[in-house]
């Protein structure tokens, strides 16, 4: 009898263990040629844990790469998510306008869907607001340590690019003034350019091809010991191409990654047993940057941002789903960040919003820098001085 017991224990314990297991996760992110690193780190996520239409875990939609005007059509996809009976978080690989709308719409429909949200474009109370999580790179702290790490790489002016869509975020137009202050306080010429939005009517190609021509142009008028900052990433390809080839700096991309923009702007391919292995992919891209005689002189970090945290969130979502962490507690988030980019050392804290209000399901994160050539400059050693987080 009590043989029959542990058996009927054991099964209604497996059983319990096999409902667990039973749940989706949605994640959401651009194109191949919008955000591709976001995209890599969804497939990897599927990779590990199964795509739900084959019996796993994963759900993966991409938004159309014209999201501006397809807005309707993204926030759609996002909340159809919620018609799964088997949702329990949705990811946005890169929280871009229509989120925060299709949060609250997925809230009213799903109140028990985990909702994270990654590099948010829409006003961070209201993202904050509608979000279990949301993480950001650090673009306080970065203000201060991109141009920081421009001057110890050589460079003595700092070029900051845009256009206004991106300065009208507010922690974008944030960290742009806290460069600029930055860039004063260490004897450095700040320098701002606007450049085509790439979803305005010019698109993608049209705001690659204004870069292309103007660099020589920017480098002949401020010289070569100028270093370049671009806040879109479809700026960043052609931007280290004409680093490479006519000198200038470049510290790293907004959403930095080995993949983001050295791929094409240095001609690099990689094999399939490369794709995902950053270790072998920062390799290559650094041994690229050497042969064109730009060692020391551009950098990177280590792991994909969008990629590592795309993964990180995924495996987050599990592990608070699964009852083992809780969805903003940082240690639980820097574990999973550790687990996913070995070596590499992160950093971050909660954001404080214009109030001085500390928002507990909000971090700012960021990653070491790596020049390419040289190493890793230690950035997420130094001490932020205090005065830059009170800038506005």
């Amino acid at each position: 009898m009590k043989k029959i017991f542990v058996l009927l224990m054991s099964f209604l314990f497996s059983l319990v263990g096999f409902a667990q297991e039973a749940y989706h996760i949605g994640v959401i992110t651009g194109t191949v040629s919008q955000s591709e690193d976001g995209l890599r780190g969804a497939e990897e996520a599927i990779k590990l844990y199964g795509a739900a239409d084959k019996g796993g875990e994963i759900v993966h939609v991409t938004y159309p790469d014209n999201f501006m005007q397809e807005m309707e059509t993204t926030i759609s996809q996002m909340v159809s998510l919620a018609d799964d009976p088997k949702m329990k978080a949705v990811v946005v690989g890169e929280a871009i306008p229509g989120t925060v709308e299709a949060f609250r719409r997925i809230r009213e429909k799903r109140p028990d869907i985990l909702l994270l949200a990654n590099s948010p474009h829409e006003d961070p109370e209201m993202i904050g607001e509608v979000s279990d999580l949301v993480v950001n790179p650090d673009s306080i702290a970065r203000g201060y340590l991109i141009v920081k790490a421009a001057k110890e790489m050589g460079a003595e002016k700092f070029m900051h690019i845009s256009f206004p869509r991106h300065m009208s975020y507010e922690l974008l137009s944030k960290r742009r003034n806290i460069m600029k202050v930055a860039a004063a306080d260490l004897g450095m010429e700040f320098i701002e350019m606007t450049a085509p939005d790439p979803v305005s009517d010019v698109g993608v190609a049209g705001a690659q091809q204004y870069i292309l021509e103007q660099v020589p142009n920017w480098i002949q008028r401020y010289g070569d010991k100028t270093a370049f900052f671009a806040t879109n990433d479809a700026h960043t390809e052609p931007l280290l191409k004409r680093v490479a080839e006519l000198g200038g700096y470049f510290v790293e991309a907004d959403l930095p990654s080995p993949t983001m923009g050295y791929p094409g702007a240095l001609g690099i391919q990689f094999s399939e047993d490369e794709k995902g292995n950053w270790p072998k992919i920062l390799e290559k891209v650094e041994k690229s940057v050497a042969d064109k005689g730009a060692a020391g002189r551009m950098g990177t970090w280590a792991y994909s941002y969008n990629f590592s945290v795309t993964l990180s969130l995924v495996d987050l979502a599990k592990e608070v789903i699964e009852g083992k962490a809780e969805i903003d507690n940082f240690d639980a988030l820097k574990s999973v960040l550790d687990k996913n980019t070995p070596g590499a050392e992160w950093n971050g804290s909660n954001y404080v919003d214009v109030r001085g209000v500390e928002k507990e399901n909000f971090y700012l994160l960021y990653q070491d820098t790596y020049v390419l050539g040289k190493g890793y400059l230690k950035m997420t050693e130094l001490e932020v001085p205090e005065k830059y987080f009170s800038i506005k």
